[in-house]
């Protein structure tokens, strides 16, 4: 049996888990549940970590004890792709899908229409009456 095969078997329930990382189940339960950490479960529902779910828990505590928050953390362990303007907003815009925008959300399709506008063109005419509440 290979050694990445012995990493991934689902041995040790969440006591185990607790002992060998010295965090809580809440605080294990609450990774599960934003992804960080994906235990198998047997057929009473009951969780099963692997080797390479404590390692991951460790990790996840090495960061939270530098400061990482949860959107820091999913961002070093890969899990996230940073979401651009272009996914999120100019697309549905250009491909005419209708979605609400929250303010915020507003704010960063006008900056960044008003960064990428070239003279002469309709957006100009605005761009600078708007560009005064982008100031960076």
């Amino acid at each position: 049996m290979g050694d990445e095969i012995r990493r991934n078997m689902a041995l040790f329930s969440i006591g185990t888990v607790i002992k060998l990382t010295e965090l809580t189940a809440r605080q294990i339960r609450y990774y599960e549940a934003h992804g960080l950490v994906q235990p198998a479960r047997t057929e009473g529902n009951q969780r099963l970590f692997s080797f390479n779910d404590v390692d991951r828990l460790l990790i996840i505590k090495s960061y939270l004890e530098k400061g990482l928050n949860m959107a820091g953390i999913k961002e070093m362990l890969g899990l996230e792709a940073p979401v651009t303007m272009d996914d999120k907003m100019v697309a549905p815009v250009a491909k005419g899908i209708r979605k609400d925008m929250t303010d915020r959300e507003l704010r960063q399709l006008l900056k960044q229409q008003i960064m990428m506008s070239k003279p002469g063109s309709s957006t100009s005419l605005i761009s600078g009456e708007l560009s005064r509440f982008f100031i960076n």
